[in-house]
């Protein structure tokens, strides 16, 4: 009596176990990789978005400011002696000026946003007032 029930209870439908392993492997695409290539995309486009005086941050850590900027290299100075460096373009960690850019963007957004929203409510209570 053990042995029947212990070999129908290990006998599982194979096309749940295929079932089970698709679901694992596309919980893990959705989980991992999808999120890492969308880093990789945004990463590349900011590379490709460097201009001719952006302040940026390699990934060894030298900030400098771009002079010339070729097809896939770039000439940076870099501190007081405003010495120069050819670096390549993966080579660029942050883009310093886009990033200051963006945060000014959005504060001037909210600010707008809160303002809208000061105008909104005292129209309303000038409405009450009538």
């Amino acid at each position: 009596m053990i042995l029947l029930t212990a070999s129908t209870s290990g006998s599982q439908n194979p096309a749940s176990m295929i079932i089970m392993l698709v679901a694992m492997f596309a919980i893990m695409y959705f989980v991992m990789i999808r999120p890492q290539k969308k880093r990789q995309k945004e990463e590349q486009e900011m590379r490709n978005a460097v201009e001719v005086g952006d302040d940026i941050t390699t990934i060894g850590g030298i900030c400098g400011k771009i002079v010339v900027v070729k097809e896939n290299h770039l000439i940076i100075e870099t501190g007081a002696d405003r010495n120069r460096m050819q670096i390549t373009r993966w080579a660029v960690q942050s883009n310093n000026t886009a990033n200051e850019r963006l945060q000014a963007e959005r504060e001037a957004a909210k600010a707008a946003a809160e303002k809208a929203k000061a105008e909104k409510k005292a129209a309303k209570s000038k409405k009450k007032e009538d």
